[in-house]
């Protein structure tokens, strides 16, 4: 009778400590798998894969149980810089509010080209020299295409993107700056020499537009992909039409990309219908751009000219023109870089960058990290722009058996 009762009070005190896990540790039933809300282990682990409730969970435990404190601003910029770190975007960054209101301050003329003769461009979250005009400070330093940004002015505590150097290298006149560079193999090298430059910037005017009429071929060489891109590409064709070209070479090597709407409006002068570009962001359909048919320009043929560097928005332009067979592509397989990043502000300050959408060519190729590969491969000669002859050639004979 006395072990009957004995029990029964046992199994009665069983219900009235369970749920309590201050008095069960108590009474030494550590690590007996009961929680407050009495899920089963494997449920709880569920319910804390995310960082939210991982994170959520330590600041629990420190505010009820630690003696010491942690300064939430510094934690903050520790764990998100840990979390851009770890990440598999190579191009996530977390901008503190300090850093987030420098980059901001020009927004209107980011993505210009600097005052040291250089155009930059951006491969896995790291700038570098895309081009390097004759005659600049960069060039009398001897600065290469392909070398990258590791430091300017000594900081070199991460990788420096396009937005940070254009920011970093907006100075007066004659300022200097120091900039760490590495000459990398390639853009996927991740070694190289590095050397150091005192550059002065300069105030430089650098058409981003070059047109010129070579036996009846409309040629225009497109540096970059700027806000008003599109209306200079429309001047181009109506001034190279004015004097009788008779087909187009459009020269987008080194080309590092730019305003995504200003690529579309391209294509959109020399297509009369169809898909221009397909963009895959996440859990949804593919957005698509499609061409109108009231802004068309000219029906003549083009080729275009592309090389290794030719990335981004300027790849989309290459696959829109491929794919409709709008276009001969000349050249190298192009740069492969067909992600699209973002800057979302935060609401506690500061800002985070990310990869948001993938780009994808109307036939849905998605290009990324491929490149588009070119309808005739031209390997560049060390003596002359034999590329360039090429492509001349092609689109005199495009010309000649549509006449």
């Amino acid at each position: 009778m006395v072990a009957l009762i004995a029990a029964a009070c046992a199994f009665s005190l069983g219900f009235f400590v369970r749920g309590e896990s201050q008095l069960l540790h108590s009474l030494g039933f550590v690590g007996a798998g009961i929680t407050g809300d009495d899920k089963p282990a494997a449920q709880t682990q569920n319910a804390n894969n995310s960082l939210g409730s991982r994170i959520a969970e330590v600041e629990k435990i420190l505010d009820e149980d630690s003696v010491e404190t942690y300064e939430l601003d510094s934690a903050t910029s520790a764990l998100l810089e840990a979390l851009a770190t770890t990440a598999d975007d190579p191009y996530m960054r977390y901008y503190t509010p300090l850093q987030y209101d420098e980059l901001t301050r020009d927004v209107a003329d980011t993505g210009s080209y600097s005052g040291v003769g250089v155009l930059f461009a951006e491969y896995n979250g790291r700038a570098y020299a895309v081009d390097v005009f004759d005659g600049s400070p960069a060039q009398q330093a001897n600065v290469q295409e392909g070398d990258v940004v590791v430091a300017i002015d000594g900081n070199r505590d991460h990788d420096w993107t396009i937005a940070e150097v254009t920011t970093a290298l907006k100075r007066s006149s004659g300022q200097d700056v120091v900039i760490t560079w590495r000459h990398p193999a390639s853009l996927d090298d991740t070694t190289g020499p590095e050397y150091t430059t005192t550059l002065a910037c300069e105030d430089l005017s650098i058409p981003n537009i070059d047109i010129e009429l070579i036996d009846g071929v409309g040629y225009i060489k497109l540096r970059q992909i700027t806000q008003t891109s599109s209306k200079l590409m429309e001047s181009a064709f109506r001034k190279l039409d004015a004097q009788g070209a008779i087909a187009y070479v459009i020269d987008v090597r080194d080309n590092p990309g730019g305003f995504l709407t200003q690529a579309v409006n391209i294509a959109d002068l020399l297509l009369r219908s169809g898909t221009i570009v397909r963009i895959e962001t996440q859990g949804a359909d593919d957005t698509t751009k499609s061409a109108t048919t009231n802004t068309t320009v000219t029906d003549k043929p083009v080729v275009v000219l592309v090389n290794g560097n030719t990335a981004a928005s300027a790849e989309v332009l290459t696959a829109a023109l491929q794919d409709n067979q709008r276009a001969t592509v000349v050249g190298q397989n192009t740069l492969g870089k067909g992600s699209v990043q973002v800057t979302r502000e935060l609401s506690f300050g500061g800002a985070l960058r990310y990869t948001a959408a993938f780009y994808k060519s109307p036939l849905d190729y998605a290009f990324d990290k491929v490149g588009i590969m070119p309808d005739i491969t031209v390997k560049l000669s060390e003596t002359e722009d034999n590329q360039l002859a090429i492509a001349l050639e092609t689109a005199q004979n495009l010309a000649s058996s549509e006449s």
